[in-house]
């Protein structure tokens, strides 16, 4: 229960954050999993998003280590052998936001699960 109310305050938060730097009504669709809550961001949100301040004041809080990346199969993004990303958040968020069509999906997940990851974000473009 704990979980649910810091995750949804969370959330409403970065959606807010988000709907100021449009300068737009919100659009991004939240999302409720068992383990985790989180947001899909549409075209416009996922640019303010990467334009603004949020990806440097996340990962001050949360570390690369405990951040997931889901990348597209045509990312320009490193991996290493091991299918380690080496990018910040705001390069995986840009990256999308560079393709016309390009989104992300964050969440953030429940204390335990995901292996340790506190954050996730998904790359979404056609």
């Amino acid at each position: 229960m704990r979980f649910t109310v810091i995750s949804a305050t969370i959330i409403a938060a970065l959606a807010a954050a988000v709907t100021f730097g449009t300068g737009t009504a919100a659009a991004a669709d939240p999302i409720s999993q068992p383990d985790r809550v989180g947001l899909h961001l549409d075209h416009a949100e996922t640019t303010a998003l990467g334009d603004g301040p949020l990806p440097a004041v996340v990962t001050m809080v949360v570390p690369l280590n405990r951040i997931g990346a889901g990348l597209k199969g045509d990312t320009e993004i490193h991996r290493d052998e091991n299918g380690g990303v080496h990018a910040s958040l705001r390069q995986v968020i840009m990256e999308a936001a560079d393709h016309l069509d390009g989104t992300v999906t964050l969440y953030l997940n429940a204390p335990g699960t995901r292996d340790g990851r506190v954050l996730d974000v998904y790359q979404n473009w056609s």
